[in-house]
């Protein structure tokens, strides 16, 4: 079963790519690796939500705003290289917005994890992975998701 099969199974649909919100591009290809940018939980063009995990915003909205932003990540490599030419998830850096205090930050990033899980299951899906506490992101967005793939040659 194809990516786009598997999202469709899911019931869910890539949104548009996200317009980068500085001087970068959604994604970039070198060889057979896709890098893309910070991914926010953008939806319609508006943030998900905004503020801190631990304050403004749960650690259950958070891993939905993660799985968000890995599905806007999904709608960057999409539009660069197509999304059934992934072969592997290769890595995965969340970074969370957080008060001090809160340390919870890989439960919040699982939600990216366990979505591209779910669109590529197996080997294709097992990455490695980084969470990270910050103190502020971009917008006052609570989490931001980056992706690296491999892509077919």
């Amino acid at each position: 079963m194809s990516a786009r099969e598997r999202l469709a199974e899911l019931g869910l649909e890539l949104p548009p790519v996200v317009p980068p919100v500085a001087a970068y591009v959604p994604a970039v290809r070198t060889g057979d690796l896709v890098f893309t940018s910070g991914q926010l939980p953008m939806a319609g063009g508006e943030l998900g939500g905004v503020g801190k995990v631990g304050a403004q915003v749960t650690p259950e909205q958070a891993k939905e705003l993660a799985r968000l932003c890995a599905l806007n990540a999904l709608a960057a490599i999409d539009a660069l290289v197509g999304l059934d030419s992934v072969e592997q998830i290769v890595k995965v850096v969340g970074f969370v917005a957080s008060m001090p205090d809160f340390t919870g930050q890989p439960a919040v990033v699982n939600g990216a994890s366990e979505l591209l899980g779910e669109v590529f299951p197996d080997e294709a899906g097992r990455h490695a992975r980084s969470a990270v506490g910050v103190a502020s992101l971009p917008l006052d967005a609570p989490v931001e998701v980056e992706v690296v793939v491999r892509v077919r040659v």
